[in-house]
């Protein structure tokens, strides 16, 4: 079989068809968008789920032109739908724009990004608008202002209306508006402080084009997540969600579990099927089971040399996992138990709602569950309905994910005990005061996240973390290594100062640390921990038997 190039990164459907890339034919998501004719429709999935792609692929089928984009379709699905669908084939304007680079520090440069992807789309349209001659001079002249960036604020205002407007005057025709990522300059204003604006500034765009647009054939806007359409489609009435939980529409973002069978077939690693599953598959949206196709993809190019390749967690490099970030910065003792449940397997039930803001946030930690579920990052278990509350029973979709909980988590712990005072606990190991360091260190798991289940390895990370910014002390860990030395090791660079033996026990019960305490206290002597210390000069040197017990710790020393 002759490799067939992957598609990473490539989102521009007649690229991906002219230079014979791999993709799944998703072209009959054109047919069900006819036959349900709502006139503005948003769909909202995941990054990195094929959206953009698809709204490629619909400007190719849709666009008036010289009838060359016919032949990206010569083959695949919708060719054999029928004639009632082919005959919107090149019959529309289509206005397409994308906001995803709208990602600025500040407002400012963000509308200067919105109005150089606005006049792009004005560019992009010159010449036939040129050519017929029918636009007024003043029509003319401001076409141009916005095509060459020199318009004022309130040009860009309305500026999707006015192009349809022009387009229509031009060919006769109503357009179809495409609008991608729309939420990015929303999410990105949120996190860096000017919310308010980007929303008034969206907000006048999409009314204008979307709401009260006499020369609107349809609309699909596209985005992570749905605004309330208090604060972005006010009034909008002529407009259709299809979110995860919808079932329209759901097997034409990501890949179905068919789909990945047939993929892995084609290039030879059906056996790699059960990795696959186990770390890309778990999404659900509306009832259909779902693949990451941006993982998929990518995990198969890395297959091209070794078919054994190893599985990486390739959607976690695709965003900043903000939202994630949040939710571990603001839980408390009740969000991080939930956490830790969800790391472990576990699943957690939420009130679920679809008319949220950014703004809404953090208003209630159940807001951020929301965020986490209709972004990917937890997926549907089941469903039920109290009154007029929805609640899901929501799980980590899979391994891939899961990675981003540990990592999130690691890294918020690791800043966090950076910017804590320890001196205290410090000066309690050196001091040998075994009931400060218990007190200090059961306050501080209290506020950590855990998804070790409780294991040694869990507690090993916590205390090396803990003790990492000791000052003039090296600070040794053994729990990689595992050879007869002692857990975590201290030394003052001089023999002259301390040394600190530390022996971590975990114990099942409350009432079983001390025993545990003791039990490591009896290994470092039986195994002669103190021996190369000696060997090396030190005198003064410490013995901790460390116990703990989910968030509770208990030391016990031992007298040299």
């Amino acid at each position: 079989m002759a490799w067939k190039p992957l598609p990473i990164g490539v989102d521009d459907f007649s690229k991906m068809v002219e230079n014979g890339y791999f993709f799944i034919d998703k072209t009959m998501f054109i047919k069900e968008l006819l036959d349900m004719k709502s006139e503005v429709n948003l769909f909202t999935r995941p990054r990195r789920f094929g959206k953009t792609l698809n709204m490629s692929m619909l400007r190719y089928f849709f666009e008036k032109g010289n009838g060359e984009n016919a032949k990206l379709f010569q083959g695949l699905k919708i060719m054999d739908a029928g004639n009632e669908y082919l005959v919107h084939m090149g019959k529309y304007p289509v206005i397409s724009i994308s906001l995803k680079s709208m990602k600025q520090s500040s407002f400012e440069l963000s509308f200067e990004m919105l109005k150089k992807a606005v006049s792009e789309e004005f560019l992009r349209h010159w010449k036939e608008v040129e050519e017929s001659g029918k636009l007024t001079d003043a029509q003319r002249e401001r076409f141009l202002r916005i095509r060459d960036v020199k318009g004022s604020n309130a040009d860009y205002a309305d500026a999707l209306k006015f192009l349809s407007e022009c387009l229509n005057v031009c060919y006769g025709v109503s357009s179809i508006i495409l609008i991608d990522e729309y939420d990015v300059p929303l999410e990105n204003a949120y996190f860096a402080g000017f919310y308010e604006e980007m929303v008034s500034i969206i907000r006048s765009l999409f009314e204008s084009a979307l709401k009260t647009n006499e020369y609107l054939e349809f609309a699909v806007v596209t985005g992570c997540l749905r605004i309330s359409k208090e604060s972005i489609f006010t009034g909008l009435n002529n407009f259709k969600i299809n979110s995860i939980t919808t079932q329209l529409y759901a097997e034409y973002f990501g890949f179905t579990s068919e789909e990945v069978e047939q993929t892995l077939e084609f290039y030879d690693l059906k056996e790699n099927m059960p990795r696959v599953r186990e770390w890309y598959d778990g999404y659900q949206f509306g009832t259909t089971e779902v693949y990451n196709p941006w993982s998929v993809i990518n995990y198969l190019q890395d297959c091209f040399k070794n078919k054994n390749s190893l599985m990486h967690p390739y959607w976690s490099n695709t965003s900043s996992n903000s939202i994630v970030r949040r939710l571990v910065e603001n839980a408390d003792i009740s969000a991080k138990q939930e956490i830790e449940a969800l790391i472990e397997g576990g699943t957690i039930t939420k009130p679920i709602h679809e008319d949220i803001t950014y703004d809404d946030m953090d208003s209630t930690q159940d807001n951020l569950w929301n965020f986490l579920f209709f972004t990917g990052y937890l997926k549907k278990i089941s469903e039920r309905q109290e009154g007029e509350t929805i609640y899901i029973e929501m799980a980590i979709p899979n391994r891939e994910v899961r990675y981003i909980y540990k990592r999130t988590v690691l890294r918020w712990f690791e800043e966090k005990t950076e910017q804590k005072e320890l001196t205290p606990l410090y000066e309690s190991i050196l001091n040998g005061d075994t009931g400060k360091m218990s007190e200090i260190l059961s306050e501080n798991l209290m506020e950590t996240i855990s998804f070790y289940d409780y294991q040694e390895s869990y507690y090993h990370g916590f205390l090396a973390g803990m003790l990492k910014n000791i000052g003039n002390y090296i600070v040794m860990s053994n729990r990689e290594s595992g050879n007869g030395r002692p857990d975590i090791l201290l030394k003052y660079p001089s023999v002259r100062g301390k040394a600190v033996i530390m022996e971590i026990k975990v114990s099942k019960t409350y009432r079983g640390m001390e025993e545990k305490c003791d039990e490591a206290l009896r290994q470092i002597e039986e195994q002669r921990y103190d021996e190369a210390l000696r060997e090396e000069g030190y005198e003064d040197i410490l013995k901790y038997g460390i116990a703990f017990y989910r968030k509770e710790c208990m030391v016990k020393s031992a007298s040299v």
